[in-house]
């Protein structure tokens, strides 16, 4: 591909970009129409139920009186080619006469995964799967959750984390605010209102009394909210239960959903489930992250302590951390990020990797990923037919 191409794919990530607190469920799409080297119109996907990138760029070149056949799009994720809410793009794309599209990744839904180029080409469109790699990259990192859930059947788990230097989330009488600073707190809602849910444990409820919604960042969609309760101990006043309760996820024990806590909770809206222990008697999280893979979460935001965190790393539901590090030393005494079992063997470390560093005021923002997790996306079929 020349280098105008990757210019246009670029400014179709941009796109898929500015529609990235909009879209869940739906993957974040961008697309560009382009006629001898003119760009014709640009758009990203709306609100799920409203038009996807393809549909809304078309439509918008069509408002003005704009000829699109022979004309190229570039799209970051395959067109799709079944009916849900809104129509295929795949049709849309045909129907407007577009001689050529360009494409950042296959989509690995079932409904679509390689349908969306097969029609394109049967109806005698040139179609293009992009071959740079780090814009493929991009293209993934945008979608990484709802190609995951795709792929494995479970939501793409990613934490926040707020420590000290020397990695401790608080002092040992619980203080913990605040570690970071207002710079890093703020960029933390980013991470929130890009995801699908915020996922969180009784123990922060009861020490911070948090409502976790999205606060500094503008956004029309906030994420649902997951609290992990075994016996249901949260305290009915809690600050949580007084924002958009209906849009609270209360995830408890098959025993717990008899008590009168489970039935104040569904009064006030408050979606319960439940789901089995394990020989510990902590929540099975694995089955929690299949039944939340079928609510259509793709993308998981954990502000949590030391025992959640803890729990997901170990049996490797853990994916990515957003790690955001304050100048301070807080002391042995003072609690850790993990609760781990003693490992006696360095072969039993898990393969991560730093992705990214940011500093923020006086704080810095460390990214890592699970290597093994974001590289078998790639060893899957979204590159290539």
């Amino acid at each position: 591909m020349t280098p105008l191409n990757l210019e246009y794919m670029q400014l179709a990530l941009d796109e898929a970009r500015s529609s990235i607190y909009l879209t869940s469920p739906n993957p974040r799409v961008g697309c560009v129409l382009v006629k001898n080297d003119e760009i014709l119109a640009r758009a990203g996907t709306q609100v799920a139920g409203q038009r996807h990138a393809e549909a809304q760029a078309i439509y918008l070149a069509k408002q003005k009186g704009i000829d699109l056949s022979g004309a190229t799009a570039y799209v970051t994720l395959e067109p799709c080619s079944h009916f849900g809410r809104t129509p295929p793009c795949a049709n849309a794309l045909i129907e407007a006469k577009i001689a050529r599209v360009v494409i950042g990744t296959l989509d690995p839904n079932p409904k679509v995964a390689g349908k969306g180029v097969h029609l394109l080409r049967q109806a005698g469109i040139e179609v293009t799967l992009l071959s740079d790699r780090d814009l493929i990259e991009q293209c993934v990192e945008l979608n990484v959750g709802f190609m995951w859930r795709m792929l494995t059947q479970r939501p793409w788990v990613r934490s926040k984390i707020a420590s000290s230097l020397d990695g401790k989330i608080s002092l040992a009488n619980g203080q913990s605010k605040w570690i970071t600073s207002p710079a890093s707190r703020k960029d933390g809602h980013h991470w929130r209102a890009r995801s699908c849910a915020v996922l969180t444990g009784i123990g922060t409820i009861l020490a911070d009394d948090p409502t976790l919604n999205v606060r500094e960042v503008p956004t029309v969609r906030q994420p649902y909210r997951i609290v992990l309760d075994t016996h249901l101990r949260c305290p009915l006043n809690a600050h949580i239960l007084t924002v958009e309760p209906e849009k609270l996820i209360w995830v408890c024990s098959e025993e717990a959903l008899k008590t009168e806590s489970a039935r104040v909770l569904r009064d006030k809206g408050v979606c319960l489930i439940a789901v089995p222990l394990t020989q510990e008697g902590m929540l099975n999280l694995s089955v929690l992250m299949s039944v939340l893979a079928e609510k259509d979460i793709n993308e998981i935001h954990v502000e949590a302590g030391s025992t959640v965190n803890g729990a997901l790393y170990q049996n490797e539901l853990l994916d990515e951390m957003i790690w955001y590090q304050a100048p301070k030393i807080l002391g042995h005494e003072s609690k850790d990020v993990f609760t781990l079992p003693v490992l006696s063997d360095l072969e039993q470390v898990q393969p991560w990797e730093f992705v990214g560093s940011q500093c923020l005021d006086n704080d810095i923002r460390l990214r890592l990923r699970h290597k093994v997790h974001w590289r078998s996306i790639f060893n899957s079929n979204l590159l290539g037919m």
